[in-house]
């Protein structure tokens, strides 16, 4: 078998001799990462389709809790992701220093693979962390280009795992503490190399082992998920020291992403002459004193942000299917929604399937009349669906 021939390495060249890095556990870590991307990956695509789901396959209306399960698990799983991946880098970052850098077109083409997916990675990471404290500095639109992202960077995990995995399989079959240590040749010019690797235990040190890195790692993700994810498991919101949102800071107990202020609604909201504007076969508007006199009914639902919190709510409207019927509509019809805020990126939305049955126009939370920067004087909540698609300052009604 033939072999690349490795020129002198200049002197200054970095050299790494540490025992702890190991083909073994960057495999464990690695495997790690690629699930956790998967996860993201699917909980994600859940999400965006609550934004453009097909005609023939609405959204369902329960169990209630679905939307609000599935992306805590997408931001939750994000979080943990952030530190995970940097441990996967420290793990192998001195393969970046190996000598000569690039050996064959084969060789740099798969440098080139690896640098574009730790970049999307990290692009993907940090914009998903800052799109959870609603923060965008940036001037694209985060929802499509973070769902774009989330295909490249699993595509490159898929190629990365095909050319790297007899590594994988190595790594996974080696005991962890008898692992090979990284080399300044890369296994893979070699495949013999490994033959009697177990049978060599690593050097002695008084550093961390590798069983202590998976650990140390292990209990750093954990901290940050206990402490992140009680935005979303409400046992847990006593422990949120990281949580983005926590439903005891909110008015009426539930937390606002857009306030009222922000919205330029206020006036329009509070005014004397609103009406809720009908639109159908039979078109008609409702004032809040015809609001007060239609039947209303109870309902707990919660709210989910994209941005991964929730809060259970106990609200209390009139259903929307009534408003639906009286306007000539039906259990089939498609409703649009459509807010008084002026200019607002989900400042309508539309309802069809089974959430028409479900949803209410809701005029109390928790017991008390809606505050404004909760939508008064009336907002759409429906079960098992993302908090922007719970249109609040409701001011028409579209029935088709």
């Amino acid at each position: 078998m033939s072999h690349t021939k490795v020129t002198e390495r200049p002197q200054r060249w970095p050299a790494f001799t540490s025992p702890i890095r190991s083909t073994a556990l960057t495999a464990r870590v690695g495997s790690l990462v690629g699930i956790c991307f998967l996860v993201c990956l699917g909980t994600g695509l859940l999400s965006h389709y609550q934004y453009r789901p097909w005609s023939w396959l609405p959204e369902p209306a329960s169990p209630v809790w679905l939307y609000r399960f599935t992306q805590g698990v997408h931001v939750a799983t994000g979080m943990a992701t952030i530190p995970l991946v940097l441990v996967k880098l420290w793990s192998v970052y001195p393969n970046l220093f190996r000598w000569p850098p690039m050996r064959s077109v084969k060789h740099a083409l798969e440098r080139l693979s690896i640098f574009v997916l730790v970049s999307t990675a990290l692009i993907q990471l940090t914009t998903g962390f800052l799109n959870a404290l609603n923060w965008y500095p940036w001037p694209w639109d985060f929802v499509s280009v973070h769902r774009f992202l989330g295909y490249v960077v699993v595509g490159l995990i898929l190629l990365h795992v095909g050319v790297k995995l007899p590594h994988i399989v190595y790594g996974w079959q080696a005991k962890l503490p008898e692992a090979d240590v990284l080399t300044e040749i890369p296994w893979s010019e070699n495949p013999n190399a490994h033959s009697n690797a177990c049978d060599v235990p690593p050097p002695a040190t008084t550093a961390l082992s590798r069983r202590g890195v998976l650990v140390a790692a292990g209990a750093g993700i954990g901290t940050v998920v206990l402490t992140s994810v009680g935005q979303t498991v409400t046992p847990l919101e006593p422990l949120g020291l990281l949580a983005i949102r926590q439903w005891t800071k909110g008015p009426q107990g539930v937390p606002v992403n857009k306030t009222a202020a922000q919205a330029a609604v206020v006036e329009l909201a509070q005014s004397a002459d609103w009406r809720l504007q009908v639109a159908g076969l039979q078109a008609y508007s409702l004032t809040l004193d015809d609001l007060e006199e239609l039947p209303q009914v109870e309902a707990d639902f919660p709210i989910t942000c994209v941005e991964g919190w929730s809060a259970g709510a106990h609200w209390q409207g009139i259903p929307l299917l009534e408003v639906v019927r009286r306007a000539g509509g039906d259990a089939s019809s498609r409703v649009r929604v459509v807010s008084l805020e002026p200019d607002g990126l989900y400042s309508t939305s539309v309802v069809e399937g089974p959430q028409v049955t479900a949803a209410l126009l809701a005029v109390h939370l928790n017991g008390e009349r809606l505050d404004v920067d909760h939508g008064y004087p009336l907002r759409l909540i429906a079960p098992n669906r993302a908090g922007v698609l719970n249109t609040k300052w409701l001011g028409r009604v579209e029935v088709n």
